[in-house]
């Protein structure tokens, strides 16, 4: 499972705990700790202990994906463009519109 080292160590940090003092509390090596507060990779058994110890959901300690937050701009940007080509297009149909009328007259 993928935590945010970032959250672990912070949480750690709040209890004023070691890296050692918390894997004691989660009853895992100190390795395990530090894996998980460098690259964030932990096994669910690890993630319920660390929910268990710093008295949090799951939720709250995995990572969100940074394809997630890349999505969502480029959706942001899509919908940004999409409002732009509605916006030209009304206004060349508007102009052909006028440029037919004229002709016509």
């Amino acid at each position: 499972m993928q935590l945010n080292p970032n959250t672990i160590k912070t949480l750690r940090l709040k209890f004023d705990w070691t890296q050692q003092q918390l894997a004691d509390a989660c009853d895992v090596s100190l390795r395990t700790i530090q894996r998980v507060e460098k690259e964030g990779a932990a096994s669910k058994e690890t993630t319920m202990s660390l929910c268990a110890v710093f008295e949090v959901r799951q939720g709250e300690l995995i990572k969100l994906d940074d394809d997630v937050s890349e999505q969502s701009a480029t959706h942001a940007v899509s919908k940004q463009n999409l409002a732009a080509i509605v916006a030209a297009s009304s206004f060349i149909s508007f102009a052909l519109g006028m440029a037919t009328v004229l002709v016509i007259f």
